[in-house]
């Protein structure tokens, strides 16, 4: 806890960075054809779903609750990439009692053991194994005496083989009765791959911005990790954290541009060797607020405060900031498989779409609006 009190109080002033952005904006929200449905259920609120891939390139786990964060965990399967998908499968009884949206990861313990792990959030956070590729699973159950909001948003393989699991709370779940306070990030490891995790040390936090729901990139040389963070109090743009040291220790967090300015980012690497990060545009001054948006460009961006190549509305939510928790996946031919909620349908609840692109068509479209 001694290190993030020194990040609250030694953040320096610094200029602020544009609210908006002036790169391309490509717009697919009309592109139907792209747009596959992996659940839609009447009357029923779906939303908040994460993805996996499977080393056979081609299965994919969706997970999402049935409501708003909490609610049922509905699991889903792909076994060609998201074109196609799975009725709801069967799961244990009390994944029906998750508190908040769940997420799910491929971990490799020290002897080549694969699992799967699912994270449910709140007080107690608590987790789910399967060591048959999703086959079948454990009960949820607590990982430790300790709490915090969508648990896990990123966990990353160290080099040491441990992982590292990235959390927030704002004091209400950290410890049970909690009550409201700053807004911290915390990590958590493990050492027998994501069987057991550490009680949580505090890594980042800001005296005026609200940083939550860590993303992490890990740089294309593997050196760096960058954290993306999502800004809640809606005052500033996103921020960045950096370590140059597996973890150990973080920059201090700085505003991101406004091109990168959203809640929930999820990033992959293409082919060559871009950036395509999805999340729910808050960007403040944009004519997609409130979509769902990618930005596509390089780690040196993110590192040097650029803009990146361009930005792309995936599809237009019909109400408020409801979307845009997406999955982000790279297939083997070069395929972004990307997963989310949001009100696609004016009037009605929202449902979880897959969208399936590759860059080389978005760069066709980039140049197109150059012309």
């Amino acid at each position: 806890m001694r290190f993030a009190l020194l990040v609250l109080f030694s953040v320096p002033a610094f200029c602020q960075p544009p609210r908006g952005y002036s790169i391309p904006l490509i717009d697919l929200a009309a592109e139907t054809q792209r747009q596959i449905v992996v659940d839609r259920e009447p009357g029923q609120y779906l939303g908040h779903p994460t993805t996996v891939l499977l080393e056979d390139g081609r299965t994919v786990l969706a997970v999402y609750p049935k409501g708003h964060g909490r609610g049922a965990i509905v699991l889903k399967r792909s076994r060609d990439g998201g074109r196609t998908w799975s009725e709801r499968l069967p799961v244990p009884d009390n994944w029906a009692t998750s508190q908040e949206t769940p997420t799910i990861h491929r971990v490799i313990d020290a002897k080549g053991k694969k699992r799967l792990i699912l994270f449910s959030g709140l007080y107690p956070i608590r987790m789910a194994v399967s060591e048959d590729d999703g086959v079948t699973w454990t009960p949820l159950e607590p990982i430790g005496d300790f709490g915090g909001v969508v648990a896990m948003a990123s966990v990353e393989r160290l080099r040491d083989g441990r992982y590292m699991a990235l959390f927030h709370d704002d004091g209400r779940f950290l410890r049970k009765d909690g009550k409201r306070d700053r807004f911290i990030v915390y990590k958590t490891l493990s050492s027998d791959g994501g069987l057991t995790w550490s009680q949580p040390v505090a890594i980042l936090s800001h005296p005026e911005a609200h940083l939550c729901e860590p993303g992490l990139v890990r740089s294309p040389d593997g050196k760096r990790i960058a954290i993306l963070l999502r800004e809640n109090s809606r005052k500033f743009n996103s921020f960045v954290s950096f370590s140059d040291d597996e973890g150990e220790t973080w920059s201090e967090p700085r505003e991101l541009p406004g091109a990168l300015t959203g809640d929930r980012h999820t990033a992959v690497y293409a082919r060559d060797g871009r950036l395509f990060i999805s999340f729910r545009d808050t960007t403040l001054e944009s004519p997609t607020r409130g979509d769902w948006v990618a930005w596509v460009g390089r780690f040196e961006d993110i590192e040097q405060g650029r803009e990146g190549q361009y930005r792309v509305r995936l599809m237009k939510n019909h109400k408020d900031f409801d979307c845009a928790y997406p999955g982000v996946l790279r297939l083997p031919d070069g395929t972004i498989l990307t997963t989310t909620y949001g009100h696609w349908t004016p009037g009605e609840p929202p449902y979880i779409v897959s969208i399936r692109l590759k860059l080389s068509e978005l760069d066709r479209k980039a140049r197109a609006l150059k012309r």
